[in-house]
């Protein structure tokens, strides 16, 4: 069954924002934030941003701060996200994409395994 949060499906938001929001974050990622909930969806995960050299300048820009949201969204939240992200200043770049259930539920299901294999190579042997 898909990972249902606020009766949304599941979706990553990856956001690319200017660099010259670097030292002051907050505004820029309430703007992103404030969007998301007007489109009806429901943040996760927040986003923790890094700063990357860009493949090639976008807008001018070498940089960019890169982030990676979690989100419940209702069916025609991504449309109305798209639209508004896509004129929104602060935003070089975004991709916004359905989280796979079947394969969410695989990766945790090799993660806990791979936990499970951690734990037995650690433990010490009784003699």
């Amino acid at each position: 069954m898909p990972d249902k949060v606020n009766d949304g499906q599941l979706y990553e938001l990856a956001v690319v924002l200017k660099p010259e929001f670097e030292s002051d974050l907050k505004p820029a990622t309430d703007k992103v934030a404030k969007i998301i909930k007007d489109a009806g969806g429901a943040v996760r995960d927040d986003a923790k941003f890094e700063r990357r050299e860009l493949a090639y300048k976008i807008k001018g820009e070498t940089h960019g701060l890169y982030g990676y949201y979690r989100l419940a969204l209702p069916a025609e939240a991504p449309n109305k996200i798209s639209s508004v992200l896509n004129i929104t200043d602060e935003v070089l770049r975004y991709l916004l994409t359905k989280v796979d259930a079947k394969m969410e539920a695989g990766l945790a299901e090799e993660k806990a395994r791979a936990a499970k294999r951690h734990e037995e190579v650690s433990e010490p042997e009784a003699e």
